[in-house]
């Protein structure tokens, strides 16, 4: 199915368009000939190429006959490279239940993204540059989740961390956003180095990197003797991928940073689709983690404690996109928590909401920043809803969404991962009450957020601020994500209120059954009794409504319960605040002592003592040249001299010998 290659190829062409009206605006600008007309072009060129995407997708959704018997669609394949030996991987596109799931999410809120970006950077001097990055970005992300093997996704998967360091550091001249995208750079190669040694175990295993074939194979291959220890490795190190790509600890500290980079960047990249791409790898390959129950309570356990460090340190931030990024490292760890219950269509179902609300949220915040004049500090801000009534009561579905508000898109995607887990008892009833914690801060955080930006006193002077709403450039996307925010819950109702109505687990089932039936069961909720899962919907929905209630009304009047918490603990304020100080940890234990170590051998070895070799044995061949020159004068007599003494020593040799 060759239409299967506009779905990337589109957002590539789109991209290369903004790259030229980025250098005809350059250009433009020397004469002042229509310069700002030729750079806002770009965005309705990229929000073009992107809804195109969209509706490509779209097509081939109701044209490759998915819902019926078929698994998947391939696109025409082009061998890429051929070792010999039966060895070759060949580039092509697969169009099954699962990557048609995230393709929808990447091009339908990457479209709502790119409409909202045409007016949040509008008067951008890099206007049609940073949409010539958002193009290549999304190109790059469909070629992760639509490439039929590993060496693909891992193209795709390479692509998104350049973009997501062009986009970060985008606004360079401030020099932190510079600094912000070489440590998401950095750190994420540390997964990337993960990433590739555990794809060469897989293929010393399958001597495959296709995905179908590995899949097809396993079953033969883990008979052999030592594969299975070869696969926990691989397993292990396709997870530390994951958790650099996916913010999961200990790879977690660059995502707050982050934060740098302008709002839709944030929206698109860090909240609706590459940070779930080590999400989509798990599932992808969910017949091989499967295999290896060990790694599975590893994944598990690391989701666990990266939510709670997530929702924690969410706590006192004053920075609203700070909220924002710890609240995603905490929504990621809930994902990983599914995944190590084996409930992978519950992680997918949390990956679709999440890119609904937390899209809103950060859209959200971009909004409130805009109308506050660039202002991201939650305690110079309140009583913002009489100004921005539109951004306000969006804002409230995705809060409402992430806290986990009954019927809301949140509370039935958060529930079943909890529900899994409650489920599995065991270790995993210990991760269950870990999320259970977690799901409380969430609550309380969130709410705390919506006080301190939209009720109480204002805390500014109105006259000098002058807030205001937002175009309808920027206020549509936040309507269309809200309704998602509110209904999304739909894909996947509780069996409680009827049977086979979970519409995403039945859609993903042939790409879960295999795991499935490796872990000898289905879904874990679906074990537990209709009874305790209305108690653990009713035990959300209180937790939810709870804390969301102590966290809004401690902070409906202002700052002064964040004061009184910073003065009474200042320790465990300072502790939460930055994120259990992990990341300044690595800086004073890591990072300053390579930076020591590399400056010594810098100065001390290479100066010194490589280039004093190379400088050394230069200057010992010039002086012995420049002896051996003064020697050559000319002289007979000296000449003589050197005949003579070359004579008594050969004669001297003559007679050792």
């Amino acid at each position: 199915m060759n239409s299967l290659w506009l779905i990337p190829l589109l957002p590539l062409l789109g991209s290369a368009v903004c790259g030229w009206l980025h250098f005809a605006t350059l250009r433009a600008r020397r004469t002042d000939e229509n310069a700002e007309g030729t750079g806002i072009l770009a965005g309705y060129v990229a929000s073009g190429a992107i809804i195109g995407s969209l509706l490509v997708a779209v097509r081939a959704l109701f044209a490759s006959g998915l819902h019926a018997d078929s698994h998947s669609v391939e696109s025409a394949a082009w061998s890429w490279i051929d070792l010999g030996g039966g060895f070759t991987i060949e580039l092509s596109m697969v169009f099954d239940h699962l990557s048609s799931v995230m393709t929808m999410v990447i091009c339908g809120v990457g479209a709502l993204i790119h409409i909202y970006s045409i007016g949040y950077m509008k008067g951008d001097r890099g206007f049609a540059k940073f949409f010539a990055y958002l193009n290549l970005f999304v190109f790059a992300m469909l070629m992760l989740v639509l490439s039929s093997n590993l060496l693909g996704l891992f193209v795709g998967w390479e692509g998104v961390g350049l973009c997501s360091y062009l986009l970060i550091g985008f606004w360079y001249e401030k020099g932190w956003p510079a600094e912000a995208g070489q440590k998401a750079f950095v750190v994420n190669r540390i997964g990337d180095a993960c990433f590739l040694i555990g794809s060469f175990l897989l293929v010393d295993l399958f001597a495959t990197l296709d995905f179908s074939e590995m899949l097809g194979a396993l079953a033969a291959v883990s008979e052999t003797p030592g594969a299975m220890t070869k696969l926990t490795f691989a397993t292990l190190l396709l997870f530390g991928g994951a958790c650099g790509k996916s913010a999961q600890f200990p790879l977690f500290t660059w995502l707050p940073d982050a934060m740098a980079g302008p709002t839709p960047v944030s929206a698109l990249i860090h909240a609706a689709t590459m940070v779930t791409a080590g999400v989509y790898l798990v599932v992808r390959l969910n017949p091989l983690f499967a295999s290896v129950p060990g790694v599975l309570l590893v994944i598990g356990s690391i989701g666990a404690l990266t939510a709670l460090i997530g929702a924690s340190s969410a706590l006192l931030q004053r920075d609203i996109k700070k909220v924002l990024a710890y609240s995603t490292v905490s929504q990621l760890g809930y994902m990983f928590l599914a995944l190590g219950a084996g409930a992978w269509a519950a992680a997918i179902f949390h990956l679709v909401t999440h890119a609904f609300f937390k899209g809103l949220l950060f859209l959200g915040s971009g909004s409130v920043i805009h109308g506050m004049h660039d202002e991201q500090d939650m305690h110079k801000m309140g009583g913002l809803r009489k100004h921005m009534p539109r951004t306000h009561l969006t804002f409230l579905a995705g809060a409402a969404a992430l806290s986990g508000m009954p019927l809301m898109s949140g509370y039935f995607s958060k529930d079943e991962i909890l529900a899994h887990d409650f489920a599995s008892g065991g270790y995993n009833t210990v991760l269950w009450l870990v999320g259970i914690m977690a799901a409380a801060l969430t609550a309380f955080y969130t709410w705390r957020m919506v006080a301190l930006t939209f009720y109480g006193k204002e805390r500014f002077d109105v006259e000098k601020v002058h807030p205001h709403e937002s175009p309808a450039s920027m206020t549509t996307p936040l309507i269309v994500l809200a309704v998602l925010s509110v209904f999304g819950g739909l894909l996947g109702l509780p069996a409680v209120f009827g049977d086979h109505i979970h519409f995403l687990e039945n859609w993903l089932q042939p790409i879960t059954e295999q795991g499935n039936a490796i872990l000898g069961h289905g879904p874990p909720a679906h074990s537990l009794s209709l009874a305790v899962e209305w108690e653990l919907l009713a035990l959300g929905a209180g937790i939810a409504l709870f804390f969301a209630h102590r966290g809004f009304h401690s902070y409906k009047n202002g700052v002064q319960r964040d004061l009184d918490y910073r003065q009474a603990v200042p320790a465990r304020a300072e502790f939460f605040e930055k994120a259990w100080r992990i990341d300044s940890t690595y800086h004073n234990k890591i990072v300053v002592p390579l930076k020591l170590f590399s400056f010594l051998l810098a100065t001390l070895f290479d100066q010194f003592i490589i280039d004093g070799m190379v400088n050394g044995s230069a200057v010992l061949a010039r002086k012995i040249g420049g002896r051996i020159r003064s020697s050559l004068d000319g002289n007979v007599k000296t000449y003589a001299l050197w005949i003579g003494g070359g004579a008594a020593i050969l004669v001297a040799l003559w007679r050792i010998v």
